[in-house]
């Protein structure tokens, strides 16, 4: 796994051999980026990435110029590799908060440009989650809700779900709140 472009572009990461997280493979990661470059400034976005796993977006937004990165991750032992894995890089405006994602997006109201989410695939309430999003405190007026799921679930149908796009296994569906569509 490595950070693509910007400031540590290059930089390779290497999660212990037992880690269980999927990170989001390179190919998708630069697609998604070159779709968010034509729409936001990331110099001035606060980006928030629920799930963090390995925190490979996280490093990605903030490699980027992101004003600030807030990465949240339930596993001990992941929000530990990320937290040295930042020191070790450098990288100052982000930050990871221990806690799992439901609760976080229940309780926190500080809003953010861009929120991205890469639950597990199968994870049951997967289907909930853009809901819970948009109804929260977290998200900026013009905000992108970003959430990375495979195949087996389609959010075609949902609302707020302005578009779709899939690199191999990788699905990533598009939210904005309806008033901002």
């Amino acid at each position: 796994m490595r950070i693509v472009s910007g400031l540590y572009r290059g930089r390779t990461i290497n999660p212990p051999k037992n880690f269980k997280a999927r990170p989001t493979t390179d190919f998708a990661k630069e697609a998604l980026f070159n779709i968010l470059v034509n729409y936001f400034d990331f110099e001035e976005i606060e980006a928030l990435d629920l799930f963090s796993g390995t925190g490979s977006m996280g490093y990605e937004f903030a490699s980027r110029g992101a004003a600030s990165v807030e990465m949240v991750e339930k596993s001990f032992v992941h929000s530990e590799f990320i937290r040295k894995t930042l020191q070790e890089i450098g990288i100052s405006k982000a930050r990871i908060i221990k806690s799992d994602a439901f609760i976080y997006i229940e309780r926190m109201s500080r809003p953010f440009d861009i929120i991205f989410a890469d639950p597990p695939y199968d994870m049951e309430n997967i289907k909930t989650l853009p809901d819970k999003v948009l109804e929260s405190k977290l998200m900026k007026e013009n905000a992108w809700f970003i959430l990375e799921h495979g195949s087996s679930v389609t959010f075609s149908d949902h609302p707020a779900c302005f578009d779709h796009r899939n690199y191999g296994s990788v699905h990533f569906s598009f939210f904005k709140r309806p008033n901002a569509v």
